[in-house]
């Protein structure tokens, strides 16, 4: 089973990703910004990252920098978040993000693109086959 670690400071927004996620099969953890995610990170490998931007203690773009400079697998990350400015969108690739998506997002189109960056396929029901 694939993991997925959704990392947001907002308690509603990780269970809205939760519940997308699990849908479609996966294992999901949480961590409430960046510090706590690369804790996480040390406990175990996954598959892709889901990451805010703003959040306290450490923030998304330097917990990529930080998984991004790690040697170990590296796996891919997707930004989501409420700042839709390209400077933003530049910052996150710059950072290692994989794919940048301006909150709120839908959850099929959520799914589209886990299940693209992992290689993998939709049943027709959103669910990974």
């Amino acid at each position: 089973m694939k993991r997925i670690l959704v990392i947001d400071d907002a308690a509603t927004v990780r269970l809205y990703h939760r519940s997308i996620l699990e849908e479609l099969g996966f294992e999901v953890s949480e961590a409430v910004n960046g510090l706590e995610a690369l804790e996480r990170v040390a406990e175990g490998d996954f598959d892709l990252y889901l990451v805010d931007i703003n959040m306290p203690k450490l923030d998304g773009y330097g917990f990529l920098r930080e998984l991004r400079g790690k040697d170990m697998p590296q796996a891919p990350a997707i930004m989501v978040s409420t700042e839709a400015g390209a400077n933003d969108q530049k910052l996150a690739f710059l950072s290692g993000a994989n794919l940048y998506i301006v909150k709120p997002v839908r959850p099929e189109r959520l799914a589209s693109h886990v299940l693209t960056l992992l290689g993998m396929t939709s049943n027709g029901r959103g669910a990974p086959s």
